[in-house]
């Protein structure tokens, strides 16, 4: 029961504290086409790699009791921050966790900006594609982003790294 969940709560322990919706969504997503048991299925939205089933999880934990969602306004926009409450923290003792020896990899999505990672998580959504093919998805499906040729290596860079924390 709450496997699922139990994960991403998991994730927000060894994250400590993930700032954004959409980083989270990134986060989770990233983690996931890394091999990490993550079983949400995502389909491509206007900010890259959606999960609404993550989304409704994520509702489910904060009704709990288990995860704390704060809402902040910030220029314009509201923002939320998520962390695991002790009641989330006591219900994950209870269980071996499911990420084991993946807080490095955690740590390390965390620590980018939500605009990297939705970069990122583009290019792995289009990972079947050659690197041009998936240049010019970029250019096109983020053209509002616009980031640059030296984003996107630095986003491939950033990837074979990842993949060699397994």
């Amino acid at each position: 029961m709450l496997v699922e969940h139990a994960k991403l709560m998991t994730l927000l322990k060894d994250a400590g504290e993930i700032v954004g919706r959409k980083k989270l969504q990134k986060i989770v997503y990233i983690s996931k086409k890394l091999d990490l048991p993550f079983q949400e299925k995502y389909n491509f939205h206007m900010f890259g790699p959606y999960s609404e089933e993550l989304t409704l999880r994520m509702e489910e934990l904060c009704d709990l009791g288990f995860v704390s969602e704060i809402k902040e306004q910030k220029a314009g926009y509201y923002q939320y921050r998520y962390c695991l409450t002790e009641d989330g923290q006591a219900f994950l003792s209870k269980y071996p966790s499911a990420l084991a020896k993946k807080e490095q990899l955690i740590q390390l999505l965390n620590e980018e900006s939500s605009k990297f990672l939705e970069l990122v998580s583009t290019i792995l959504y289009f990972d079947e594609l050659s690197v041009e093919e998936v240049t010019e998805k970029v250019h096109t499906l983020k053209k509002k982003q616009n980031y640059s040729e030296e984003d996107i290596q630095a986003a491939y860079q950033f990837i074979q790294k990842v993949q060699h924390l397994h």
